[in-house]
C-alpha cells in the first residue's frame, strides 16, 4: 500500500505537471475554426512564402506558429499536410494559421491542376504526332 491508501500502480502515471507548458490548439487560433481563405486549403495545396515575408520574427502580431510556417515555406514550398506534420499540429489549426498568413500577404497558396482539367491524353498524342510529321 502507498501513503494514500491505494495499491501502487505497475504503470507510471502521467500528470499535467510533468507535461510542461501545453498550449491548446484553440488558443493558437484564438478560438477560430475557419478562416476566409480556408476553402482553398485542401491537404495537397502548396504554401509558398512571399518575398515580403523576410523579417517575420520582428513582426509582433505573428504567433510563433505563424513564424514557423513562413520559415518552412521560405526554404521550399510545402503542402498543408507537410506543414501540419512538421509542426505536429492538427490540420484544422494549420489551415486557420495559413489563412491568417494569406490575409496578411505573407504566403500564397497554389493548388495542383485537378485531373478533370488536364488535357486528354489522346489530344496530346495527336499534337506529338503532328509535330513529328513536320
Amino acid at each position: 500500500m502507498s501513503d494514500d491508501g491505494h495499491a501502487p500502480s505497475s504503470t507510471p502515471r502521467w500528470f499535467d505537471d510533468d507535461a510542461g507548458p501545453v498550449v491548446r490548439p484553440y488558443a493558437m487560433t484564438r478560438g477560430r475554426t475557419t478562416s476566409p481563405a480556408q476553402h482553398r486549403l485542401d491537404l495537397i495545396a502548396v504554401v509558398v512564402a512571399e518575398s515580403r515575408a523576410d523579417d517575420t520574427e520582428a513582426d509582433q502580431t505573428l504567433s510563433p506558429e505563424h513564424v514557423d510556417i513562413v520559415d518552412l515555406c521560405r526554404d521550399s514550398p510545402q503542402s498543408v499536410a507537410e506543414l501540419a506534420a512538421e509542426l505536429d499540429l492538427p490540420i484544422g489549426v494549420v489551415r486557420v494559421l495559413i489563412g491568417d498568413l494569406v490575409d496578411d500577404r505573407l504566403v500564397h497558396v497554389t493548388r495542383p491542376v485537378p485531373p478533370a482539367e488536364l488535357p486528354d491524353e489522346s489530344i496530346l498524342r495527336d499534337v506529338i504526332d503532328g509535330l513529328r510529321a513536320l
